[in-house]
C-alpha cells in the first residue's frame, strides 16, 4: 500500500485535491473547479487516490461527496520518520565536527 500511497502523491493535482479535501469533503465538480482540466480528468486523479486509499467516495442523496482518508498518509508519515530520525541524527554528528573544527 505505501506504493500506491507514494505513487498517488507523486502528482501536484492529486496532492492539491487531497489539500482541498483535508478542508472538507466535496464534490468532483467542486474539487474541479480551480483546475485548468476537464472533470473526466479530475475523476481519473480521483480514482487513483481511491484506489491507494488516500480517499473514500460517499453517497449523499444526488451527491457523491469525496472525503479525505488518512491511514495511508499515517503510514507514509511513519516509515518517513525513520529516515526524519536518520537525517537529525547525522546533522547533529557533522554540527559537532564542525564545532569541533573551530
Amino acid at each position: 500500500m505505501l506504493d500506491a500511497t507514494f505513487a498517488a502523491l507523486a502528482d501536484p493535482t492529486r496532492r492539491a485535491i487531497l489539500a482541498r479535501l483535508a478542508q472538507g469533503e466535496a464534490t468532483v465538480t467542486e474539487l474541479a473547479a480551480p483546475f485548468a482540466m476537464s472533470q473526466p480528468a479530475v475523476s481519473k486523479h480521483l480514482k487513483v487516490l481511491e484506489k491507494a486509499g488516500l480517499i473514500t467516495r460517499g453517497r449523499d442523496a444526488q451527491r457523491r461527496p469525496c472525503r479525505l482518508a488518512a491511514g495511508p498518509l499515517r503510514e507514509a508519515t511513519e516509515w518517513l520518520a525513520g529516515y526524519r530520525d536518520y537525517w537529525e541524527e547525522s546533522f547533529q554528528r557533522l554540527d559537532s565536527l564542525l564545532k569541533g573544527m573551530e
